[in-house]
Parts: structure tokens; sequence; C-alpha cells
């Protein structure tokens, strides 16, 4: 079940910091088209956790007529924020930015338990901060190259730590991040088409170090020059998403900074939940004075890595892969950035790969950031439907755009014994670029890293 707070500060829902914008949620018709598209109101079956009724409770929080009770806050928490509703939409409210706010409300003025508190502060100030990234996958290498994690899974033990067992459930094989160090500038091949810099995640980073090493060839490869700067952090996604604004505006400042200084004409990056976010940096920012118009020039340069290539016809050799894929559409890549076709062409473009579309493709899988590891029961009512779809499709890899989803659609993969790779598009396009068969390269996937050793 899911876990409720229970200490609830009874000074209304909502201050006047920062707060949810009315014309935002005066624009919902109460239509209902989103219904059918939220993942929350299909496995639970409650109007309050719809968008529909999402959006009537934050108005009615708004008005000052309902405080920050435990029902408010469970039904706020309990949002994906898959901005599914949002695609669906006929009046294009903008319920994300809808709900960012109010949850940015909730972080300020209700008190979670003492062990959901701290809980929820791990995640975040791991996840975002890149020395106890570093601490921490270093630690889990020795955990699996010592063979302790195949005797605790064999065991059956990780049942009984609850939360830490579903974190543990979710870790890929961990390499050794010398495979991926990274140059600080990678010069482009062939004709220059401009001066690019890569955002290279927490995650990512961390988890999949391959995806940023094959970003950067397959983008040199299409006369891209590759800028990794060396001071980038976390971009501040997962902090806006979890109402943690204060920190992600800090964390986004940095971020904005960096790259200014670069001096780059985009910015790639291969993280759906990043970009989305750092797309919006101009909204996050619009009433900051002295970031307002740095943020906006900013977003305008964000580009997820799949629009960066698919915008131009491919450059290079790329020699045929002999496999079936289909593609899971990451949220906050298909209904946050309202990328969709750009991946399915790269994927079509490579010679010898047959594509099938995935029934359900845009459907959660129920990652959501850190959502399931906070609401485990509903993420994997989630995860099984997108399962049995990636079952169904016969497919020898399913592709996606984002770090959090691979993890998820990973573990139940090898939870029910498929033999399916989860790959990232660049990864697949850089195999196909080196002439290499995916399945001889599997020995580099892993999770571990950092930008330079």
């Amino acid at each position: 079940m899911v876990s409720q707070p229970t200490d609830t500060i009874d000074a209304g829902a909502f201050d006047q910091f920062d707060p949810p914008d009315p014309e935002l949620y005066l624009d919902c018709i109460h239509c209902g088209f989103c219904l059918p598209t939220c993942p929350t109101y299909l496995v639970l079956g409650n109007e309050m956790d719809s968008p529909r009724g999402r959006l009537y409770l934050i108005r009615t929080a708004s008005e000052g007529k309902i405080g920050a009770s435990d029902s408010f806050v469970k039904h706020m928490d309990l949002c994906l924020l898959c901005r599914a509703c949002e695609t669906a939409c006929p009046s294009g409210v903008k319920f994300a930015s809808l709900m960012e706010t109010a949850r940015g409300q909730i972080g300020r003025r209700y008190q979670y338990p003492a062990t959901e508190r701290r809980f929820r502060h791990l995640l975040l100030y791991t996840f975002t901060d890149l020395g106890r990234l570093r601490t921490l996958t270093s630690l889990l290498r020795v955990y699996q190259r010592s063979g302790l994690q195949r005797l605790i899974r064999a065991s059956g033990l990780l049942s009984l730590f609850g939360r830490l067992g579903t974190m543990e459930a979710l870790l890929p094989e961990f390499a050794d991040p010398r495979l991926y160090a990274l140059a600080e500038v990678t010069p482009a091949q062939g004709q220059q088409h401009g001066r690019v810099g890569l955002l290279l995640g927490c995650v990512q980073r961390f988890f999949f170090p391959q995806v940023n090493a094959a970003t950067v060839r397959v983008l040199s490869e299409n006369g891209y020059e590759v800028i990794v700067p060396k001071d980038q952090g976390c971009c501040g996604s997962l902090c806006v998403h979890e109402g943690d604004r204060e920190r992600g505006k800090l964390l986004a400042r940095h971020t904005i900074d960096v790259f200014e200084q670069a001096g780059v004409d985009l910015i790639a990056v291969n993280a759906a939940g990043c970009g989305s976010v750092m797309k919006e940096y101009w909204e996050l920012f619009r009433t900051d004075p002295a970031y307002a118009g740095k943020a906006e020039a900013f977003s305008k340069k964000v580009r997820d890595v799949s629009e960066l290539l698919a915008g131009v016809p491919l450059c290079g050799t790329l020699h045929p892969l002999n496999l079936t894929a289909t593609y899971h559409d990451a949220c906050h890549l298909a209904h946050g950035q309202k990328v969709r076709q750009e991946p399915r062409r790269l994927l079509k473009a490579i010679p010898g790969l047959r594509f099938v579309e995935l029934k359900e493709s845009d459907f959660c899988c129920g990652s959501a950031g850190i959502y399931n590891l906070l609401h485990p029961n509903v993420a994997l009512q989630l995860l099984d439907r997108k399962i049995e779809r990636i079952r169904e499709t016969g497919a020898d890899v399913v592709v996606s755009g984002n770090p959090g989803c691979s993890l998820q659609i990973e573990k139940g993969i090898r939870e029910r014994g498929l033999q399916i790779r989860v790959m990232h598009p660049v990864e697949l396009l850089d195999w196909s670029y080196r002439s290499n068969s995916p399945f001889a390269l599997l020995s580099e996937r892993g999770v571990g890293g950092d930008f330079g050793g």
C-alpha cells in the first residue's frame, strides 16, 4: 500500500511563494479526455487520482477551501507526472507546471512522517549529488564483483528489506568506468555542422556511461564538435519534478552558467527527464530577473540527441544489424518534449534492423524518476503491463531514450527471464557505425563511470 503521511500544517495548503497559476488550472473544461490516458487513474480507479481530479484539488486548495491534508498530499504524490494528459487535453492545460508548483508548496507546508521524510531526502540528495553517486556506484561495483549480489539474490533475502530490496532489484551490471572516459573536446568528422555541448546527467553518467560515450561518437560522426564541460553537475530535473524547486533552481543556475561559458551552439541531452526540464528552464526562472533571459536563451539551445541526428541525413557508413527492435516512448520525451518520430527514424535508418511498433508505446513504465521507489506497488502494475506489451512484439531489443525507463524495463525483463536487451537509440547507431554485432559488444554494457574516469 502507498505510505500515507500523518502530520499536517493547518494554515492552508498554499502560500504566496511560487503557487500554482490560476490561469493554468482554469483552462480545464472538465471534458474527461485525460481519464483514459492517465496510468494512475486506470490502475487505482479513483477520480481524485486522475488529472481532472487533481486539478480540482489544486484549485480548491488555491482558493483556501482545503488545507494540506493527508488525502490531498497522497493524491498529489501518486501522480507520475508522465504528462500523458497534456497530450490528450484539447484545452492545452499545462498540467506538469501546476503539479510541480503544487508539490513545491507541499514541500514547504507539509510535514511527512520522519521515516518517509528521511527516505525522500536520501533519494533526492543522492541521485542529484555527483560525489555521493560516485561513492555509491564504487561500492556497488565491489558488491557485484565480489559475488555477494549473486548470493543475496539467490537467497531471497531481498524481500525482507522493503524499499532497499526494491532499489537493489533495479541495479544493472556495473562496468569499469575507465572504459568510458570522455575527452572535453571531440572534433567533428567531415563537414562540421555545429558545436554541441553534451549533458552527462547523473544516472546516465554513473549507471549508463556507455550511452554518453556512444552519443559523443555518433554526434562526431555526423559533423558535430562535441564539448563535454568538466564542471557540469546535476541539471536539477529530479528536484523540480519532486517539488524541491529551490534546490532545482540552484542546480539549474549552475548548469546554465557552465554551458554558457562553454560557448556552444546547441546542448544535446540523451535523458528524456533532463531534457524536458531544461527546455522549460525559461518557465522555472520566469520571475527571476537575473536568470530569466539566460534561461530563455539556454532553453532554446536544448535538443534531445535524436532531434539533432534525425534533423539531417545521417553521415558515414551504417553496417547491418540483424535484429528486431521495438521502441518505448519515454514519457518526458513523447509527452513532455513532443519528440516521437525522430528516434523511430533513426532506428529505421539502420540496415538490417527490423522495427516493430510497440502497442501502448507511450504508456508509462512506472519509473517516473523515483516514483518506482516511493510507490513500488503502483509502479509494478504499470511495469507488468509494459513488459507484456514488449513480449508481444517478439523483439530482441527494446529501445528507450531515458535511463530511468531503461532501469525499470531491464528489471521487468530480467525478473521474467526474457531474452531481450534494453538499449538507447544512439547505442544501436554507434554499433552500426562500428560494424559490430551488438551482442558481441554486450560485455561493454554496464553502469558506473564518471567524466574523465
